[in-house]
């Protein structure tokens, strides 16, 4: 090894701050699913696009929050067809020809993926459309004049940098562009709880095949409690050849609170290792040399979401309404944590499919300014339906067609024929 001392300097902060200026067509607040989706689909486009999140890497909920299923992707029944297409193909192609995907057909097609490996997939796309990436900012200031966003201000460790850009999406999952902007914007009036995936591994993976899921929840309800554990069904989803399982078994509140976010981590975690003690305890044959793998962040169902001129309804989802602005279409059953027990679930009858439309993903304020996922504007159980990963790669893409038909124009006049023209892989085909 070398011995020669690496030279150094000495600087001292300016007296006036300075401020890193980025200039791109397209800002795609929140890296999760769907930010990935309207970033890569508008570079496509051949929009200049830079994305940003707080967190230090690309994947938001789907890579941190370990939720290790892809869902909504299909219909349901017996003979499912895909719903979304483009980006959707993409992963699904390139992550099972490496092994990295499990594909299950129950009521419908989902698929159980390797997290690290979706994570690797999204740098590399990302890398490749030549998006600019922004990672570790957090949001500290919104312009907004004349039904516009001008330009967001972010703190990151190294500095403040300002990105101006013509169209904004936010994937924030909170609704963290509109709130700072100084939009209306929905918050529940009632808990939605969230839960902290895990990974287990350790645990009998011959004889992990007997495991009867539905005799899991029977006997956490009978004997949850005892191990200080609130809900009684949920999910543990071993991936064959992987050596690991994913658990889905915890519930808490998510409130809006920056103090409560560390309280909810540690509840999160708590539920986990009581999951893992009842796991041991009650299935010793299985999991007696069982042990926590990962923790995964708090996943967040429904926090803070936009105010459109027209939300989606639960009414609307099981019509199977088509509007006439529709971008995008689903079929997911409404899935509504609304109780630490249990799930409340809807289910639609085989085949059902029921549509999104642009004007639920636009705040009613704003001109320059799109929605996808989980912040999106719906009532509390259609929000449930369509926040999942299917769903919100749809309305990525869809945010970035209709930025790049509107311009310098307002999102609220695109061309909805034109629109449409281009998303009908996602509205029609049904092979």
């Amino acid at each position: 090894m070398s011995s020669e001392v690496i030279p150094t300097r000495t600087v001292r902060r300016p007296p006036a701050r300075a401020t890193r200026v980025v200039q791109a067509d397209v800002c795609v607040l929140g890296a999760g699913i769907s930010g990935v989706t309207a970033a890569l689909e508008a570079a496509k486009l051949g929009r200049k696009v830079v994305i940003v999140d707080g967190a230090p890497a690309l994947g938001g909920q789907a890579i941190g929050s370990i939720i290790g299923t892809l869902i909504g992707l299909y219909t349901h029944g017996p003979n499912p067809y895909q719903l979304t297409h483009g980006i959707a193909d993409d992963l699904l192609r390139d992550l099972a020809a490496e092994g990295s995907l499990r594909r299950l057909h129950r009521s419908t097609v989902t698929f159980q993926y390797d997290e690290v490996r979706l994570a690797r997939w999204m740098e590399r796309k990302v890398e490749e459309a030549g998006v600019q990436t922004l990672l570790g900012a957090v949001l500290t200031d919104v312009s907004f004049a004349n039904r516009r966003v001008q330009y967001l201000d972010f703190a990151t460790r190294f500095g403040a940098v300002r990105v101006q850009a013509t169209g904004y999406v936010d994937a924030s999952g909170d609704a963290t562009l509109c709130y700072e902007a100084g939009l209306e914007v929905r918050e529940p009036d009632a808990p939605i709880y969230g839960s902290m995936n895990f990974l287990i591994e350790g645990y009998d993976t011959e004889t992990v095949a007997q495991m009867d899921i539905v005799e899991v929840r029977e006997r956490l309800a009978r004997k949850g409690a005892e191990y200080g554990l609130v809900r009684h069904d949920g999910w543990l989803m071993h991936f064959p050849g992987r050596n690991f399982m994913l658990a889905n078994i915890t519930h808490f509140e998510t409130p809006i609170d920056p103090l409560a976010t560390a309280r909810m981590v540690f509840e999160g975690r708590r539920q986990a290792d009581r999951t893992l003690r009842f796991l041991q305890t009650e299935y010793p044959h299985i999991f007696a040399n069982a042990r926590v793998r990962a923790y995964g962040n708090p996943g967040l169902r429904q926090t803070r979401w936009i105010q459109s001129r027209r939300p989606l309804t639960l009414e609307d989802i099981r019509a199977g309404t088509r509007f006439e602005d529709a971008v995008a279409r689903c079929a997911w059953w409404v899935e509504l944590h609304n109780t630490a027990e249990l799930v409340h679930w809807e289910q639609f009858k085989d085949g059902h499919v029921y549509y999104i439309p642009l004007s639920c993903m636009l705040p009613a304020e704003a001109d320059n300014i799109v929605a996808a996922g989980r912040c999106v504007d719906a009532d509390s159980h259609a929000l449930s339906a369509i926040r999942v990963m299917g769903p919100c790669i749809a309305m990525g893409t869809a945010a970035a067609h209709a930025l790049d038909l509107a311009g310098a124009g307002s999102l609220h006049a695109v061309d909805l024929a034109s629109l449409q023209k281009r998303l009908r892989d996602n509205l029609d085909r049904t092979d």
